[in-house]
């Protein structure tokens, strides 16, 4: 085994002039200049380990800023005999590996001399899968290594003009490296050094000058693009919202992170591979980054502020008012409307509904189970009208033309109400007995149309008495301890977020919790499930209420759910998205694929 911390004084020199390229660049992250890299390459017995394949032989060389600072190669003894095109193609014989150390020793070895650097390998899965492989056969704890494929890199960098394929060999001639690759582990790992340094002086040219930078590269992000990274460096590392703004001072696109500086950085090294975003960052001229106590905040802030500016490269949270609303009406024969807006009328609401499809046919389904009248405009008390088609078919009671008395219509509506509010059973039933009738009867399109219906109408009611139990109480105060270890609190009042804040240490919890809801903003109830926030940010803060280790602290009101509500039936609704197949015979199932077994996967 022979490790080398040295190197001839013509090699330090080439590779010192590669790498003075790069020295004086303004870094954003962790600078590769200041980066220790061990490239490495190992020769096998095959070209799995899982199948059976071993380890014949480790070369690794260490470099930083340019220059190599160790060696390490060794033949590994694999136990078994060398397949004699092995030896041909690399020239270890069974002779040369009679004496070698095993892998049990080699791989030890190889990781202390590697430990705390980049790992970096031409086909990088296959060298370090080997490598994985033995540590987890020998029970060893794999270091927490980075990685970088150099044959990856190269597929961005290197044009077809330049090289017909991205083979170890062929980069080695691309760059004139000092090391012509035999199939040696050290030679080939010491032409892998001169590739990186090659496609790392070109990325420089490019604008790519940190690891985080390398590792996110893409050619379709242009150098005119990258050169606008430094409007990053002026945000915190820190939870919040940016916002891309043109020269115009208009707003094209608002996000979120838990680190507004790595996240925005990220823009400009193509780790956002969305066409669209290279478009606005070719538009923007600034970012403006807005600082939040706690994620939560800044999710919240993101939906407001998209529904405020309506970026045109947000494409979601950009009209929360274009909303559709299913209104059980109080007059004196109630009736299902759909509405745009939740009045104070005392009128009951399901939604909201932000799909007009979704709207209807949660509607179709009530009506299948509720009878009610589906004409519009107001009845009187006594009606005189005359009964409509759907009254012929059964579908209504037709109170149009006192076919019903007052007291019979009220008890159906009293039903319906509470299936929207409380107890979705009837409807559940209903529509189930009614697919599997037209199941039975070989109607699968009838049938699946009935499972949408139903699916609709689970996912409203769950989600409108989730909503309305929330926005009911005037204020829930709730904690939960961060990774960080310190407490971050909420205000939440009818719904909507109030006040965020993390405790500072060494204060009085109980005292800076109270000054906090003190600053609270002021929050009014109203009718509806969301009378004072977006159901998007609602929701949101529902999600955090009920995460692990989030603590109460303080709820004014009553803050429940019906036992028998539609949560109970949530599982339903995934259950029918994936029903289609099961009310389908195999034979005549024409516009889906067949699931496949485990032996066709």
């Amino acid at each position: 085994m022979d490790t080398r911390t040295s190197t001839k004084p013509d090699e330090r020199a080439a590779a010192g002039s590669r790498w003075e390229e790069q020295r004086s660049f303004d870094e954003l992250g962790r600078a590769l200049r200041d980066e220790t890299f061990c490239v490495v390459d190992l020769e096998t017995t095959g070209g799995s380990a899982a199948g059976g394949a071993m380890i014949t032989e480790i070369g690794a060389v260490k470099v930083r800023g340019g220059e190599v600072v160790g060696e390490f190669q060794t033949l590994v003894d694999p136990g078994t005999a060398i397949p004699p095109f092995i030896a041909v193609l690399t020239g270890i014989t069974d002779a040369m590996v009679g004496g070698a150390p095993r892998i049990e020793a080699a791989l030890p070895a190889f990781l202390d001399f590697a430990r705390g650097t980049v790992l970096v390998a031409h086909n990088a899965p296959f060298d370090v899968g080997f490598l994985r492989h033995f540590a987890e056969q020998q029970h060893r704890a794999w270091p927490r290594f980075e990685v970088l494929d150099t044959a990856l890199i190269a597929r961005r960098v290197v044009t077809r003009d330049e090289a017909p394929n991205c083979k170890l060999a062929t980069l080695a001639r691309v760059f004139r490296a000092g090391t012509t690759p035999n199939h040696r582990a050290l030679s080939d790992a010491r032409a892998t050094v001169d590739v990186l340094h090659g496609l790392l002086a070109r990325l420089g040219a490019q604008g790519v000058h940190t690891l985080e930078e390398l590792r996110t590269f893409s050619s379709r992000v242009s150098p005119a693009q990258r050169r606008k990274r430094h409007l990053a460096e002026g945000l915190p590392h820190a939870p919040g919202v940016y916002l891309f703004h043109d020269a115009s001072d208009r707003v094209l696109y608002v996000g979120t992170s838990r680190d507004l500086r790595t996240r925005v950085r990220s823009y400009f090294t193509a780790s956002e591979t969305r066409s669209r975003m290279g478009e606005m960052i070719g538009v923007a001229t600034g970012v403006r980054g807005i600082a939040c106590a706690t994620p939560l905040e800044a999710q919240v802030r993101e939906l407001r502020l998209i529904a405020e500016h309506k970026p045109r490269y947000n494409r979601r949270s950009r009209f929360p008012e274009k909303v559709h609303f299913l209104k059980l009406t109080r007059e004196p024969w109630p009736r299902l409307s759909t509405v745009r807006k939740v009045l104070d009328d005392d009128a009951d609401y399901l939604g909201p509904f932000s799909s007009k499809k979704v709207l209807e046919r949660c509607l179709a389904a009530l009506h299948e189970t509720f009878p009610v009248r589906q004409c519009g405009g107001r009845l009187p008390r006594t009606p005189s009208g005359s009964a409509c088609a759907l009254a012929e078919m059964g579908r209504c009671l037709s109170p149009c033309d006192g076919s019903v008395d007052a007291a019979t219509y009220g008890a159906l509506v009293g039903r319906l109400r509470d299936a929207l509010l409380h107890q979705p059973q009837e409807v559940v039933s209903d529509i189930n007995a009614r697919m599997a009738a037209l199941a039975a009867d070989e109607r699968y399109e009838d049938a699946g149309t009935a499972r949408d219906r139903l699916a609709a109408f689970v996912r409203a009611a769950a989600r409108t008495q989730r909503l309305g139990a929330l926005s009911g109480c005037p204020e829930i105060v709730a904690a939960r301890k961060e990774d960080d270890g310190r407490w971050a609190v909420h205000v939440v009042r009818h719904g909507r977020l109030a006040a965020a804040g993390v405790i500072p240490p060494g204060h009085d919890a109980h005292a800076w919790v109270s000054t906090l809801r003190d600053s609270a903003e002021t929050v009014r109830g109203g009718p509806g499930p969301i009378p004072a926030a977006t159901a998007e940010e609602s929701e949101k803060v529902l999600r955090w209420l009920e995460s692990p280790g989030v603590r109460l602290v303080a709820v004014e009101g009553e803050w429940t759910c019906p036992l028998a509500g539609a949560g109970r039936h949530l599982a339903l609704y995934d259950a029918a998205s994936r029903s289609r197949l099961d009310l389908v015979p195999f034979d005549q199932r024409r516009d889906v694929r067949p699931v496949r077994g485990p032996e066709q996967t």
